[in-house]
């Protein structure tokens, strides 16, 4: 019968997942066991910069615990019998075999600033799709009270994700990211979005003089080609000071193609007939779901970006970048159409490089024990 493991049972060598950072992580925790003083040697990741609660653990117990001396070191267990209870506090299926195992698999303990940089990269891609899971979960949240302000606190958020990788990864010009199809969207329901588009769409034919005090919302603000292409209309025939009515904006409409795809006159006269509400209102309303499904669509491309392993910090941060600029623009109109001031976020320092522990006095030599 098949031995089902128990809910505090951690995962270790057994069933190891086959990622390779999986075993970057094995082989740097064996060389800090095999040889603590190279914890000196070692920066930018903490005990969450691991991918499993077993790691992270021991990780934990290495850095905190006074370093041994290295001779007694290279004579018995003690330290590495500290390091077992203090990481079995937080992973109670560690077993002092698979600490054994570490340092069995660690090709060379010198090699521990290679491998934590690896550790480094590997946990600043898992923060980037985590941070864009979180835009992308925000963005189809439809229960919130205030979804731009909610979806702008999570782009922010994203945004400084990626400023501190590339702090640590500093990004080499023209390095992009390779293209990987972002996640399907979810089939939005555009029922009330074409509602309020066509009270738009009327309103604004039977109030052209309003047009002019939204030149912040685009045609590709709207949900359906044929609104865009009557917006485009509408603005064009204000611009042009020309008339204009249902009758006038068919006439465009036709002069430009939109009647081509099968769109009745008719029905496109009866869209424009029915005003309601004001243009400021329904174009704001159009501009917030633009906003929304722009965030929705950045958050999506950064997630596949990031759950393609092959990309570096370096390309990571770059696609990241610009991706994230699309948001920036809509915000500029959202801003704009508002009247909202942006309140300075300053963004926060980089975050420092963990240190080995201040706990034990400086270290005047390698241990000679298997520097292999």
């Amino acid at each position: 019968m098949p031995h089902a493991p128990e809910p505090d049972e951690d995962d270790l060598d057994a069933i190891a997942p086959p990622q390779p950072v999986f075993h970057v992580e094995q082989a740097l925790l064996g060389a800090l066991l095999l040889d603590p003083y190279r914890l000196y040697d070692v920066s930018g990741i903490a005990a969450d910069s691991f991918s499993t609660a077993a790691h992270a653990a021991l990780y934990a117990a290495i850095s905190t615990l006074p370093l041994p001396d290295p001779a007694e070191h290279a004579k018995n267990t003690k330290w590495l019998d500290r390091v077992l209870a203090t990481g079995r506090e937080q992973a109670r299926g560690l077993t002092a075999s698979y600490l054994h195992t570490l340092v069995q698999v660690c090709p060379w303990s010198r090699h521990a600033p290679a491998y934590a940089r690896m550790v480094e990269a590997e946990h600043a891609r898992r923060r980037l799709q985590t941070a864009a899971e979180r835009l992308v979960q925000t963005a189809r949240d439809v229960s919130l009270p205030h979804p731009v302000q909610a979806v702008l606190a999570e782009a922010d958020a994203l945004a400084a994700v990626v400023d501190d990788i590339a702090a640590r990864f500093p990004p080499r010009a023209g390095v992009l990211p390779r293209t990987a199809a972002p996640s399907p969207p979810v089939a939005p329901d555009y029922t009330e979005a074409v509602e309020e588009e066509q009270m738009l769409l009327a309103t604004a034919t039977a109030n052209p003089a309003d047009i002019e005090s939204v030149r912040w919302l685009l045609p590709d603000d709207l949900t359906l080609p044929l609104h865009a292409g009557l917006w485009q209309c509408l603005t064009a025939l204000a611009r042009r000071r020309e008339p204009v009515d249902p009758v006038t904006v068919l006439w465009e409409a036709q002069q430009r193609g939109l009647l081509d795809d099968g769109s009745e006159p008719g029905d496109v006269l009866h869209l424009l007939a029915e005003p309601a509400g004001s243009v400021e209102h329904w174009s704001e309303r159009a501009l917030q779901r633009s906003l929304l499904a722009t965030a929705d669509r950045t958050g999506r491309r950064i997630e596949a970006y990031a759950g393609d392993t092959a990309n570096t910090p370096f390309q990571l941060v770059v696609g990241a970048r610009r991706s994230l600029a699309d948001i920036g623009a809509v915000r500029t109109r959202w801003q704009h159409a508002t009247g909202t001031v942006p309140t300075p976020q300053p963004r926060p320092a980089p975050t420092t490089r963990a240190g080995p522990p201040t706990t034990t006095a400086a270290y005047t030599g390698r241990a000679t024990r298997a520097t292999r």
